[in-house]
């Protein structure tokens, strides 16, 4: 198995340690994702840029949450799918049982949320050839031609990260553990 470092302030690069810095004072600790990342200054900093550039996107905190749950999920990424589900119930509020039915592959509730979560889904699985069909469906859902793209960015902030995890094999954070998940599908 492929042995990489969580990295703490003291052991990791020069270049990264004062993102880990702002990483702790914005949760209070730093992902261990984000520790694994720290290996790479470079990687580091793109990941948080693009994943900045997302936070400020039309999507509301919930739908963000959403997506990068989705994303998560089709990709069998076991920590980002608990971060995500941690972060979506406590930092964006979204409904826990909209977070538990994306968790599961079951319908949301809300129409509008549920359409995101598909339309999300199938850009991951399909890998980016979604159907125009599945575009329209997502606009008549009551999203915009800029909500597409900004799913897109969603969709490669959060693959990259679950790669990272793939390889890596992140271990969880305390603070989520209390939202462990395992896919459905055998992986490594």
């Amino acid at each position: 198995m492929n042995r990489f470092t969580v990295h703490s302030l003291e052991t990791a690069p020069a270049g990264s340690r004062p993102l880990l810095e702002g990483l702790h004072k914005a949760f209070g600790f730093v992902p261990n994702l984000y520790a694994v990342l720290a290996e790479s200054p470079a990687a580091l900093k793109g990941a948080l840029a693009i994943g900045e550039a997302f936070s400020r996107s039309t999507l509301s905190p919930a739908e963000q949450q959403l997506v990068a749950l989705a994303v998560s999920e089709a990709n069998d990424c076991r920590f980002c799918v608990a971060a995500h589900s941690t972060l979506a119930k406590h930092a964006a509020k979204a409904d826990p049982a909209a977070v538990a039915a994306a968790r599961a592959r079951e319908p949301l509730a809300d129409p509008k949320l549920d359409a995101l979560v598909i339309f999300t889904r199938k850009v991951v699985e399909q890998r980016g050839w979604v159907a125009e069909g599945d575009v329209a469906t997502f606009l008549e859902a009551g999203y915009t031609r800029a909500q597409v793209i900004e799913v897109l960015l969603g969709v490669g902030m959060k693959t990259f990260n679950n790669y990272v995890d793939h390889i890596a094999h992140v271990p969880l954070n305390d603070q989520f553990k209390a939202e462990a998940w395992q896919p459905k599908r055998k992986v490594a």
